[in-house]
């Protein structure tokens, strides 16, 4: 197992998520949004030529390398009714930078849930769903890249039976696991009242498909209707046993930390007075983050 993170957990800037690594000796990462200094913050793929071209000489200056790219391409910011073309011209832009960056992997997904009021709409156009994560698929697949698809809030992460149906329809597809997004996303596959998903059922579920790990634990709050993120091993998100499984399947790929500790990324409505603060709490939480991430994975794998 290779222990790397989500940079972007460990503050907005380049220069912090590089020293964040650095401190942690860690000589990789995984990019998803970055702030170059003179350019607003932005995803990997999307932002100008010239504040890609900085950040890549940045890395290249301190010998760190980019194992994959969190790319926005079929996010839930994406709905399955816009154009395709939007898509291709992202896939595009993010090849063209991971070649230059000798990345391999990338985090996609299966376009947002279509909702009508605060229900899923009926129609979730899934054939159409299918049809483009193929495409996409084969698109990376000739650039030398494997494309993962994330349990995340996206039709392939509604639930376990959504996951193996989305198997089902696009052959060979490669997945990076999230253990705690099951925590707090909703089992369609259950009655309503939904409960929540069960980590260890996904896990088990995907497990010869997963080719790339994030770690970020939790425990639901059912009073505020809203997941409290932890510390790892701290939640219920059972990372402990998910690593250990796959350490005694002789995983070897990258276990990536998101922490969302200090900070909840999709929550745009956050607000603090004190960006500094907010900053400081969100470096320091990540070395801590990734201090408690190497104990664990030596458990583990002396343990096997």
């Amino acid at each position: 197992m290779i222990l790397t993170g989500i940079s972007d957990e460990a503050g907005a800037t380049a220069d912090a998520q590089i020293h964040a690594h650095q401190k942690l000796g860690w000589n990789t990462l995984e990019s998803r949004f970055v702030e170059v200094e003179g350019f607003e913050k932005g995803s990997i793929h999307e932002i100008p030529q010239a504040a890609f071209d900085k950040f890549a000489q940045q890395l290249d200056e301190v010998d760190i390398t980019v194992c994959g790219v969190g790319s926005t391409i079929g996010n839930w910011a994406h709905s399955i009714l816009d154009p395709f073309s939007i898509t291709e011209a992202e896939i595009g832009r993010c090849i063209e930078r991971m070649q230059r960056l000798g990345s391999k992997i990338v985090r996609v997904m299966s376009y947002a849930i279509l909702k009508e009021g605060d229900d899923d709409a009926p129609e979730q156009h899934k054939e159409e769903r299918f049809q483009r994560m193929r495409e996409i698929k084969r698109r990376f697949d000739e650039a030398g890249i494997t494309a993962v698809h994330e349990n995340c809030m996206n039709y392939g992460g509604l639930s376990v039976s959504h996951a193996l149906e989305l198997q089902e329809n696009v052959p060979g597809l490669k997945w990076v696991f999230d253990t705690g997004n099951p925590v707090f996303n909703a089992d369609r596959s259950k009655p309503k009242p939904y409960p929540r998903q069960d980590p260890w059922e996904f896990y088990q579920a995907l497990r010869e498909h997963i080719v790339h790990v994030h770690v970020k634990d939790g425990r639901w709050d059912a009073g505020m209707n809203e997941c409290v993120f932890t510390m790892p091993g701290e939640g219920e998100a059972q990372i402990e046993r998910v690593l250990s499984d796959l350490a005694a399947n002789g995983y070897d790929g990258y276990i990536s930390i998101e922490p969302h500790v200090a900070t909840v990324f999709h929550d745009l409505d956050e607000k603090n007075d004190d960006p500094a603060a907010k900053a400081r709490a969100m470096f320091d939480s990540y070395l801590e983050y990734g201090r408690q991430m190497k104990a664990m994975i030596a458990r583990v794998t002396s343990a096997g």
